[in-house]
């Protein structure tokens, strides 16, 4: 029995009543690898999973930043990492359980992220690029890493700029930095699940209902909690789907219906560009769930590929 399984999949899928259910047969702890559950006093909204639904199952990497706090896959990997290698080291199965593909592929690989170091160099490209456009640091970074420079979109300014910081701070491109990346051997070696719908209308419906059940919940109160104690609308947790929309018609920018419905059409492009880059992986065995089809099914058959 391999002691590591990652359970991907899109929003609203089923990935955590698996991946409990998997925990209890399996003395696991599940590890969360979601972009948004990182955040504090965000629960609603991101879909955490909550203390009866755990059912006293440890959970990992949920609430462990502030919502003004700017994350990264490099600070999820960094507190995600010694954990996961002390629930193998007490013998216990890790699961690693979200929707976020780009966090769970650099915590199995075990990717050594470039650092961030605190000189004041960003600090002057984005001046740069605030003051002379975004061309400005692209033109910059063309003369050193052409690669990444053709890469990046222009409307991908933070990358843009974290690109050009690396190779000032280190003298190596990013580009040369990920190459040599790709080429040590992964850290760990899990079994790969991912969810998915026979008919993907059913998904879509599962998505909308989870909308109106957040609302039900709560979210909009959590969002004016948020804002009041002073949580920057423009910061990264708060651009989250299922935040920004509402604080929008919160703001008088767009009514409520207006911000439900965009919430519910962006959850289903997400949960499409969730299921293409899952797709990407040649080791996910795909548990597929046909119509009217409940949990107990897909728990046999990730049982059955487990034994």
């Amino acid at each position: 029995m391999n002691n590591i399984i990652c359970i991907a999949g899109p929003t609203a899928s089923g990935k955590t009543a698996l991946s409990i259910a998997l925990a209890k047969e399996l003395c696991g702890e599940v590890v969360s690898c979601d972009s948004m559950q990182v955040y504090k006093r965000m629960d609603i909204g991101t879909a955490k999973p909550t203390t009866d639904e755990m059912a006293g199952i440890p959970h990992h990497m949920l609430s462990v930043a502030e919502p003004w706090e700017d994350f990264s896959v490099g600070k999820y990997c960094a507190m995600a990492t010694p954990i996961v290698d002390d629930i193998l080291h007490r013998g216990k199965t890790a699961i690693i359980v979200g929707g976020t593909g780009l966090y769970m592929d650099a915590l199995v690989k075990g990717n050594d992220f470039a650092p961030v170091p605190s000189t004041g160099r960003r600090e002057e490209l984005e001046s740069l690029a605030k003051e002379r456009g975004i061309e400005a640091v692209i033109e910059k970074l063309r003369a050193v890493d052409p690669e990444s420079a053709d890469r990046l979109h222009p409307s991908d300014q933070k990358r843009i700029i974290r690109a050009m910081e690396v190779y000032l701070e280190t003298g190596e491109t990013i580009t040369e930095h990920n190459r040599k990346t790709q080429l040590i051997p992964p850290r760990y070696s899990p079994v790969w699940f991912a969810l998915e719908d026979a008919d993907r209308a059913d998904l879509y419906d599962r998505i909308d209902r989870r909308v109106e059940t957040m609302l039900e919940q709560g979210l909009i109160k959590e969002i004016q909690d948020l804002l009041a104690e002073g949580v920057p609308e423009k910061c990264t947790a708060m651009q989250a789907i299922g935040y920004k929309e509402f604080v929008d018609a919160l703001q008088g920018r767009s009514s409520m219906e207006t911000a439900t419905a965009l919430v519910q059409q962006s959850s289903r492009k997400y949960a499409k560009r969730q299921l293409t880059w899952f797709r990407r992986n040649p080791a996910i065995h795909w548990l597929r769930r046909e119509k009217n089809e409940g949990n107990d099914q897909i728990l046999a058959a990730a049982r059955q590929i487990l034994t």
